[in-house]
């Protein structure tokens, strides 16, 4: 209980002192108590909050008047209200003043402040509402005026919804504002009547944590309470793969290449990858790929193996730091030609490049076979020095039989192609470069 000074008068020594002392009124003393809110803590809507309190008055006869207003926690105050008493003694008058709350989720104080005749004020009286749907009773509301705004997370895979509740005295257009960790990630406007939710969801690429708040632009200035999560994405690096396929068995003259083709997969990201072949169980040398572009992206490598005789070679590809692919099996079968016929290569193989979108080019090879008669011959292509085709030609006669191919190439440089007969002749020609022209314009353009 709060309360004035409860002192009385002196008494006198003299027979003048108690004269003067009886002539003089002594001021009342006034003592209030702590408010009280009934109900104090409600989730119904609307809601009546009564404030009550009792103003103790020791008069000394005669008139007493009381002046006496509420405070409230929002920072306004009642009417000046007032009521007299009469006589002496103690006398005890209980206050009270009710607010209606229609809606949304709020808490607050209201104090007595008793003016005269002697300034005092009552102990604060608390209540809470909280009568807004899906409450959980741990967020705190943070008022300016009559606007006021709260904040808590759902946190899920990879994401959090930021859940914010506005609350408004009266229908009227709100303008708020996303905060998370001190930066600004979204404004808009409601119009809020009584109270009101919004929304707002993050979805980082990564994991992430820190804090978010709603932030009240207008009508009133004012900010939530922060709301700190932590979102968990897992491993968010990218995801590297590798897989082998083993050329067909082969069947035929000897020695032949046959080329194991490999793919080596990325789901996102820029960068070099290294990897290695592990060739019949003995790993290579490291090598690299590398990956530009957005979203899934894959490169395609491969590995030549030369035999010389019947037998089996597995292949299988590391990646560096990573996972492996499976092992893949290829089978070779070595037979002798028929010896009483021959197969060379005719004159006329030819290679030409052309631009596909330079720098980078195209290359294609025409090249063909004559045999005298029933023979099967494996004829391989070579791409500056890399054996990039290999197909068996089966003749059953005398004849002729063409083959070609198309590869990938640099079309600022020039190169070579190869035609060849496994175990027989070749022949090699050249092609010229398609892009080198306009190199050499931008060349004379960087040093002007």
């Amino acid at each position: 209980m709060a309360a004035g000074l409860l002192a009385s008068p002196a008494a006198a020594a003299s027979g003048s002192n108690q004269a003067g002392a009886a002539a003089a009124t002594p001021r009342p003393a006034v003592s209030v108590s702590q408010t009280k809110a009934s109900p104090s803590n409600s989730d119904e809507c609307p809601t009546r909050v009564t404030f009550s309190s009792r103003i103790k008055v020791k008069a000394y006869g005669g008139k007493t008047k009381v002046v006496y207003r509420f405070l409230r926690g929002n920072g306004t105050k009642s009417a000046v209200k007032s009521f007299t008493l009469t006589g002496k003694g103690v006398k005890t008058v209980t206050v009270k003043e009710s607010s209606t709350f229609k809606g949304g989720d709020l808490k607050g104080w209201e104090a007595v402040q008793v003016l005269a005749p002697r300034k005092v004020t009552s102990a604060k009286g608390y209540f809470r509402i909280s009568c807004g749907d899906d409450w959980d009773g741990g967020k705190e509301v943070v008022n300016t005026g009559s606007v006021g705004a709260r904040i808590w997370v759902d946190e899920g895979n990879c994401e959090a919804t930021l859940i914010g509740r506005i609350s408004s005295s009266s229908s009227r257009w709100v303008r708020y504002q996303w905060v998370v960790n001190g930066r600004v990630i979204d404004r808009d406007a409601v119009r809020v009547d009584g109270s009101r939710k919004v929304y707002h969801v993050i979805r980082p690429r990564e994991s992430l944590r820190g804090w978010a708040a709603l932030q009240i632009i207008d009508p009133v200035e004012s900010s939530s309470n922060r709301a700190y999560f932590k979102i968990w994405c897992g491993d968010s690096s990218p995801k590297v793969s590798a897989s082998v396929d083993a050329p067909a068995n082969y069947e035929g003259t000897c020695p032949v290449t046959r080329s194991f083709t490999g793919t080596i997969s990325a789901s996102y990201g820029r960068g070099h990858v290294k990897y290695r072949w592990v060739r019949d169980g003995v790993p290579g040398s490291w090598e690299s790929v590398y990956f530009g572009g957005h979203g899934y992206q894959s490169r395609s490598v491969s590995d030549s193996w030369s035999a010389s005789a019947s037998g089996t070679s597995r292949r299988s590809i590391e990646i560096y730091g990573g996972p492996s692919s499976g092992t893949v099996q290829g089978k070779v079968t070595c037979k002798v030609p028929t010896p009483d016929s021959k197969a060379w290569i005719q004159e006329g193989t030819s290679a030409k490049q052309v631009a596909a979108g330079c720098p980078a080019g195209s290359v294609t090879g025409t090249g063909s076979v004559y045999a005298t008669g029933p023979i099967k011959v494996t004829v391989t292509w070579s791409l500056n020095g890399t054996v990039v085709k290999s197909e068996e030609l089966d003749f059953a006669s005398e004849g002729t039989k063409s083959s070609t191919f198309t590869g990938a190439s640099d079309g600022l440089k020039a190169g070579t192609v190869r035609f060849g007969i496994v175990g027989g002749g070749s022949t090699t020609v050249n092609y010229d470069a398609v892009c080198a022209q306009a190199n050499d314009k931008s060349a004379d353009k960087t040093g002007a």
